[in-house]
């Protein structure tokens, strides 16, 4: 949903140091979620979402207090409305605290690096392994030191570190966690 709202600013040319106006921009859009869609004011932005410039910008949007704020609300509108999985940077500790299951997927630095220049070379995106360290340590340094809703995994949560696991072995893993509660 960060990812969405950041496109929306990118592509209304919004100034992403203006969180007045990222503030106004979050609480206006209507962000829909479909199995594999993502539909921001009524336009697919799913292919987007992962696009380097989106990447580059999405902490700096979600940083803001406001924008983290009406995220949250559409996310606790979401959930709501019944069993749902979500993901996210502070799924377990802000947005749901009281969710009967909190996991917190874990890769080395190398591995993550390795997994998203993966990602964008298969989307097609020309970026070196030194441009994707550079982003994703930034991008972590951005959300683990704001002051609202800093990235750190809840108290409760399982941590499943993936480095040497299958995506199958992910999921598994999560699905005998909820079969548990």
């Amino acid at each position: 949903m960060y990812r969405a709202v950041t496109w929306l600013a990118l592509e209304r040319h919004v100034d992403l140091r203006d969180t007045g106006a990222l503030t106004s921009l979050a609480e206006a859009a209507r962000l829909t979620i479909e199995p594999a869609r993502v539909l921001v004011d009524g336009i697919d932005a799913t292919a987007q979402l992962r696009s380097p410039e989106v990447g580059e910008a999405v902490s700096l949007v979600s940083r803001v207090p406001g924008v983290r704020h009406a995220m949250v609300a559409q996310q606790r509108r979401l959930a709501a409305g019944g069993r749902v999985v979500m993901a996210g940077r502070d799924i377990g500790t802000v947005v749901l605290p009281d969710a009967p299951v909190k996991v917190y997927l874990d890769a080395s630095a190398g591995e993550r690096i390795r997994r998203r220049h993966d990602e964008l070379l298969a989307a097609g995106k020309e970026v070196s392994l030194e441009d994707v360290r550079t982003e994703l340590a930034l991008r972590d340094e951005i959300d683990s030191k704001r002051e609202t809703s800093p990235l750190r995994p809840a108290e409760d949560a399982v941590v499943i570190h993936t480095d040497d696991l299958s995506l199958d072995e992910v999921v598994e893993r999560i699905l005998e966690l909820a079969k548990c509660s």
